[in-house]
């Protein structure tokens, strides 16, 4: 699919600093999806979405919308629309004017506004609040009414900059699932930013990794939370056990003093690594039956789960979530499959990365390759074999058959020839008795 949005090398530095906000940034973007910048403060996820925006300008680089250059296009006539943290609302308009400032701006006909705001509001929600102040609204009601304003003039790209934040935590849960819905049922492109790792994985169909400046991952939410390239991302998405270990060759692991079958591969011999395992990817059981012992030094109940903190023989610290509840001070053992174990090599890049393991999945194929055609060269041999049986057994019943017409011929031969001497007694039978009737 043809890129909706480009970035292409881009920078930004700003006079007053000698080091770059934005450091080579390049990255393409399809129409129609949910993209999030994500990252801590001063990553750079505002200054992408401000140069989009057309409210700051790079330094240097290109930014494509369908193909052309707007790097010098004017904010107005770049058919992209933000919703900023704060709302930006007018206090003294109601709901209804606030919305449709943009088009009564463009000097649109009365009847299309009300026809565009009435849309509009009905999507997120707020019909019948036409003419309610905006002083007299909750904190997602503005959300809402910052929302309709932004895709009443139906943009093409749709900016969000921390927008979610200022809201409770139920409030902002039950957010990001209507505004997953806005989007998918409009069709038109998202560009989230956020720091916070939950509503990434929760909305986003790509998710864009920052750090001081730079792109240091990005991929869907399950390919960046399952295979994090670093130890930053690691940390950063979810919560994480890193250890050091070594990679002994492919699918065997080191680490704890101990060799663990792995799943991972591509890498060299005895290269030094760091292993990733989640939390909710081990649990416990009696002492010495695990992997390993570990001593529960404190836990916290989240809810849904226990967060339980422990410390093996080693000194290394180890997070699981589980539903049990676990006995401070008291020994128990960790356990976890081969495919729990992350490997992540040292100081990779995210191009690194792909490389090895497009490189890796193309070696193992090869094996997969051969052994195909020794089944398929198997299976002509014994299909050849097959043939063969059954052309001997045909045979054999074909020399079967011409050996029972031969018996049936020589009992209808001997039949003939039990009449022959049949019919030769009688005759001379009759002979005798002539003779002896003469006499």
């Amino acid at each position: 699919m043809t890129a909706q949005i480009e970035f292409k090398n881009v920078t930004k530095k700003f006079p007053d600093s000698d080091e770059p906000v934005l450091k080579d940034i390049s990255f393409e973007l399809e129409q129609g999806k949910f993209y999030t910048l994500l990252g801590a403060s001063g990553s750079g996820k505002s200054t992408i979405l401000n140069i989009l925006a057309g409210l700051l300008d790079a330094t240097t680089g290109d930014i494509l919308l369908d193909g052309k250059r707007i790097n010098d296009l004017p904010t107005n006539k770049r058919d992209i629309h933000t919703i900023f943290q704060s709302y930006a609302l007018f206090p003294n308009m109601n709901v209804f004017d606030n919305v449709a400032f943009a088009l009564k701006i463009k000097g649109l006909a009365k009847n299309e506004i009300s026809e565009r705001v009435a849309e509009a509001l009905k999507m997120v929600q707020l019909e019948g609040y036409e003419r309610r102040s905006i002083k007299r609204l909750s904190g997602g009601q503005k959300q809402r009414v910052a929302i309709a304003r932004a895709i009443v003039d139906r943009p093409k790209v749709l900016l969000l900059d921390e927008s979610l934040s200022a809201l409770d935590m139920k409030l902002r849960k039950n957010m990001q699932y209507e505004l997953r819905e806005l989007q998918q049922s409009l069709g038109i492109t998202f560009i989230f930013v956020t720091h916070d790792q939950e509503e990434a994985l929760a909305m986003s169909d790509w998710i864009f990794i920052m750090k001081d400046g730079e792109i240091v991952q990005s991929g869907t939410p399950t390919d960046i939370y399952d295979e994090p390239i670093n130890r930053f991302v690691a940390d950063f998405i979810g919560e994480s056990n890193i250890l050091s270990g070594t990679m002994i060759q492919d699918y065997l692991v080191e680490f704890n003093g101990q060799r663990f079958e792995a799943v991972d591969g591509g890498m060299r011999r005895n290269e030094p690594i760091e292993v990733v395992i989640r939390p909710e990817d081990i649990w416990f059981t009696l002492p010495d039956e695990g992997k390993f012992n570990v001593k529960v030094d404190s836990q916290l109940f989240r809810g849904v789960h226990y967060e339980i903190c422990a410390y093996d023989a080693f000194g290394n610290e180890w997070i699981i979530h589980s539903t049990h509840k676990a006995i401070v001070g008291e020994m128990v053992g960790l356990d976890f499959d081969p495919e729990a174990i992350h490997i992540m090599r040292l100081n990779e890049t995210e191009e690194d990365f792909d490389a090895r393991i497009e490189e890796f999945a193309d070696e193992e194929e090869r094996p997969e390759g051969l052994a195909k055609a020794v089944v398929e060269e198997e299976a002509v041999e014994a299909a050849a074999a097959q043939e063969a049986a059954a052309e001997m057994l045909q045979e054999a019943l074909n020399a079967e058959g011409d050996t029972i017409e031969a018996l049936q011929e020589m009992v209808e031969d001997r039949s003939e020839a039990d009449n022959d001497d049949e019919a030769e007694a009688e005759r001379l039978s009759e002979r005798s008795s002539k003779e002896e009737g003469n006499d």
